[in-house]
C-alpha cells in the first residue's frame, strides 16, 4: 500500500470522505471549524455541499485527501488558522502571535482503519502548511492517555498521534471533547 496525499481540489474526492450519503442532508462536511459559525449554522442541505465546492476551488484548499492508488482513502481539514473559527475559538488559546496552520480533522474511510493512513494524513498536513509558507502548524487533539474513545470523537485526532508525528504540547486548552481534554499541540516549521 502506496498512501499519497494531494491538496483536496476534487470535488466528488471532497465528498466521499466528508459528504453525507443523501445530498439534502445536514451533516458537517467539514465546515464547522472552517467558516464562521454563523455562516455554517444557516446552510442546509445542498448549501453545504456548495460551500464546500468554493473553498475548493480557492488556493490554498481546505484540507488534503489521502489516496491509496485511485482511491480515496483519508481526509485531513488544514488550513491557517485565522481563516477557521480557531482564531477566534475562547476555549483554544493562542501561544503566540505567529500566522500558524491548524489541522482540525482527521477521517480515515471505513475499511482503512488501522492501516497508518491518519500518520499520512497528519504528515501530508505538515507539508502542505510547510508548502504554504506556515511557520508553525497547530492541532487540538484529544489527550486520552490511551483510553479508548469514541471513534465518532477522534477526528481530533490524538496526543499520541500528534507526538509521533513530531509536535509537542505548547498549552492546554479549555476544550473537552467525549469527555477528555484535547491540548494544544505545535510543530514549528521554521
Amino acid at each position: 500500500m502506496a498512501i499519497d496525499v494531494r491538496p483536496a481540489t476534487v470535488f466528488t474526492d471532497v465528498k466521499a470522505m466528508v459528504g453525507p450519503k443523501r445530498p439534502d442532508a445536514n451533516v458537517c462536511w467539514c465546515l464547522s471549524y472552517r467558516i464562521p459559525s454563523k455562516e455554517n449554522l444557516a446552510l442546509k442541505g445542498t448549501e453545504r455541499g456548495d460551500r464546500v465546492r468554493e473553498l475548493i476551488a480557492q488556493d490554498p484548499p481546505p484540507g488534503i485527501i489521502a489516496y491509496d492508488g485511485d482511491e480515496v482513502v483519508g481526509w485531513a481539514g488544514v488550513h491557517l488558522r485565522a481563516d477557521t473559527n480557531f482564531a477566534t475559538n475562547r476555549r483554544i488559546p493562542h501561544v503566540d502571535d505567529l500566522d500558524v496552520w491548524s489541522v482540525w480533522c482527521i477521517r480515515v474511510r471505513p475499511g482503512h482503519r488501522g492501516e497508518s493512513i491518519s500518520h499520512h494524513l497528519l504528515a501530508g498536513a505538515v507539508e502542505f502548511a510547510r508548502d504554504h509558507g506556515a511557520p508553525a502548524i497547530e492541532g487540538y487533539p484529544l489527550d486520552n492517555q490511551g483510553e479508548k474513545i469514541d471513534l465518532t470523537m477522534a477526528y481530533v485526532g490524538t496526543r499520541a498521534l500528534f507526538e509521533k508525528a513530531g509536535f509537542t504540547k505548547a498549552a492546554d486548552t479549555d476544550s473537552v471533547l467525549n469527555g477528555f481534554p484535547r491540548v494544544l499541540m505545535r510543530l514549528d516549521l521554521r
